[in-house]
């Protein structure tokens, strides 16, 4: 099943409306229609027990573009 938005498939875009820092977790809430909150839990959870959040959301900034105004 594909999600169409605009005329085209649903693409991840990091979030000008909903962000804290970079944006990364209002566009991955977006992105799978939950809430901004749980993804940031997620996050929160994944830089205290694994220590790989902090790398994971590094590398979305600089790879997943700005969604447009």
């Amino acid at each position: 099943m594909q999600i169409i938005e605009k005329g085209g498939p649903k693409r991840l875009k990091r979030s000008v409306k909903d962000m804290m820092i970079a944006g990364i977790c209002g566009g991955l809430a977006d992105y799978f229609d939950i809430d901004s909150t749980l993804v940031r839990l997620a996050f929160a959870f994944t830089v205290l027990f694994a220590g790989t959040g902090i790398l994971a959301y590094l590398i979305m900034w600089i790879i997943v573009p700005k969604e447009d105004y």
